[in-house]
Formats: C-alpha cells, sequence, structure tokens
C-alpha cells in the first residue's frame, strides 16, 4: 500500500502511530542519557514524551461517542458502506493502543522529579522489609539438607536491605549527590546478593525445596529490580554505567528463575494498576537494565 495514501485515509491512526513512536524513543534516548537540553526542571526528550502521551490522551475516542453501524450492515462496498467498513475494528483497536500508552507510569517520565522519586523508592521499602523477613522464615519449610544452603545464601539480606531503606529515607529528605552515590552503591549490593540467592535456590535439588526457596526470593528480587530502576532514572548515564561495572552476575543469568507473572501482580498490586500495564513495566524495566549491562 502507498504510504502516502494510508496517511491520507487513515490520519488518526497514523497520528497515533506517531506518538506512541515519539514517546517511545524518547523513552529510550533518556535512559541511555541523551536529554537535548533542559526545559524548566525537565528535559527536552522527557517533555517530548509527557507531550506525545498527552496528546494520545486528546485524541482518544469519547466513550459516549455513537458505536459504529453493525458489520453486517456493510455492502462489501467500503467506499459506500454506511457503517463504515472496519471502521469499528480500527477503532477498537486504536483504543487500545492508547490506553495501554496512558496506563503505563513510565520510569524516564518519572525520573525529571527527584522527590517523587525518592518518595516513590521510600514506599517500597515497607515492602521490601516484608518480603526479606519472609526469606528469613522460608528455611523452616525447606528440607533439612537444603536450609543451611539456603540460610547461607540469604544471610546478608536483612543488612543490606535496612541499610537501603536508611538509605532511600536519606535520600528522599535530602536528594543530594551524595545520598544519591550511596543509594546506588546500596541497591547495586542488594541486587547482587538476591541474584547470587537466586542462584544457590535454583541449584537446590529437592523439588519443593527448590520452588520454596525461588518464590521467597523471588518477591525481594521484583522490589530490588523496580527499586534500581527507579534510582537508574535519577542517575547520569556514566552512574548507571559505574553502577553497572559494580554488577558482576547479570539479569541475563537468573531470568529463567524470574517469575514474570508474580512480579507484575506485585507491581499491579502497589501501583494500584491493571496487571497489563504492570507486565509492560515490568518488561521495559528489566530491558532497561539488560541495555545499561546490569
Amino acid at each position: 500500500m502507498n504510504p502516502i495514501s494510508n496517511i491520507w485515509n487513515h490520519p488518526r491512526t497514523s497520528a497515533a502511530g506517531l506518538l506512541i513512536s515519539v514517546a517511545t524513543v524518547a523513552g529510550v534516548l533518556a535512559q541511555q542519557g541523551v536529554s537535548l537540553g533542559n526545559v524548566g526542571g525537565g528535559t527536552v526528550v522527557t517533555l517530548a514524551s509527557a507531550l506525545a502521551t498527552a496528546l494520545l490522551g486528546l485524541m482518544a475516542r469519547d466513550p459516549g461517542a455513537p458505536a459504529a453501524q453493525p458489520a453486517t450492515s456493510c455492502t462489501g462496498d467500503c467506499a459506500n458502506c454506511s457503517g463504515g467498513c472496519g471502521k469499528s475494528s480500527t477503532d477498537a483497536k486504536l483504543g487500545a493502543w492508547m490506553l495501554i500508552a496512558l496506563l503505563l507510569p513510565l520510569p524516564w517520565m518519572e525520573g525529571c522529579n527527584a522527590t517523587s522519586v525518592a518518595q516513590d523508592i521510600v514506599n517500597w521499602t515497607p515492602s521490601l522489609q516484608s518480603a526479606v523477613a519472609t526469606v528469613d522464615s522460608t528455611a523452616a519449610l525447606l528440607a533439612p539438607a537444603d536450609a543451611p544452603a539456603f540460610a547461607a545464601a540469604t544471610a546478608g539480606f536483612d543488612t543490606a536491605s535496612n541499610l537501603l531503606v536508611a538509605q532511600a529515607k536519606a535520600y528522599l529528605a535530602n536528594p543530594s549527590a551524595s545520598a544519591l552515590a550511596q543509594l546506588q552503591a546500596q541497591i547495586v549490593l542488594l541486587q547482587q546478593q538476591v541474584n547470587g540467592g537466586l542462584l544457590a535456590a535454583a541449584r537446590i535439588v529437592d523439588s519443593a525445596s527448590q520452588r520454596h526457596a525461588l518464590a521467597a526470593i523471588q518477591a525481594v528480587a521484583t522490589i530490588v529490580n523496580a527499586i534500581l530502576s527507579l534510582v537508574q532514572s535519577v542517575s547520569s548515564k556514566a552512574q548507571v554505567a559505574q553502577m553497572a561495572g559494580h554488577a558482576t552476575i547479570k539479569l541475563a543469568a537468573v531470568a529463567a528463575y524470574l517469575d514474570g507473572t508474580q512480579a507484575a501482580r506485585m507491581v499491579a498490586e502497589h501501583y494500584d494498576e491493571p496487571v497489563t500495564a504492570a507486565q509492560m513495566q515490568v518488561a521495559l524495566a528489566e530491558q532497561a537494565e539488560v541495555v545499561a549491562g546490569f
């Protein structure tokens, strides 16, 4: 099909596609540290992403608008079809893509406000402490031969998570460069301990013990990766590269032991959002971490 005529015949769909592309490309550029200059308290890239999302909202179909006539009224001649051949299907697909774009709380758009990111990090800390407490109690559920190895692999979670919580609160109170540096180092340290714990749990032979161990550590991993994504959003490209340099156990090494469904449910509950939106959010965050070198 001729792309020019396609744009002419479907301007609304083409415009929505362009805006979604702008928001997506802006997100990738922001994650790579490309700002294209500053605008007010943010950057040109984050402004472009925000405007694209806002325009998608303005283009969204009014729920109260009259519905298209049933497809059965179509005579087969799209040019003379009073029902608008294919219009209902096109509007539904377009509306779905707009809804996805508007529902998704993109990390790079949050990153332009250090205070909101700091608050979000602190908001995760009660869940983190609860998940670590669950890990501590999981050893009792394992086979006697597996419990000691599991306890040894997760022994550092308590100290590292408590220190991260304290540093997150310190960063919220004063989002300074020094507080951010401490937070960056601590989140990488905890993430590496969690990744090591996942590898150790995967080596457990007893299937029931392995299932309990992986499920407990998975909950901690989900929260730690969410906090890591938030810290990335307020870090420069050079700082993210430095953080990734200290990550010796990469996400790719433990990806097979992570339950994406469980992670999406946890994120959806935390942000009070649909699970489908959380699934996309988790996927984008993990992709950004992999691209950064974690």
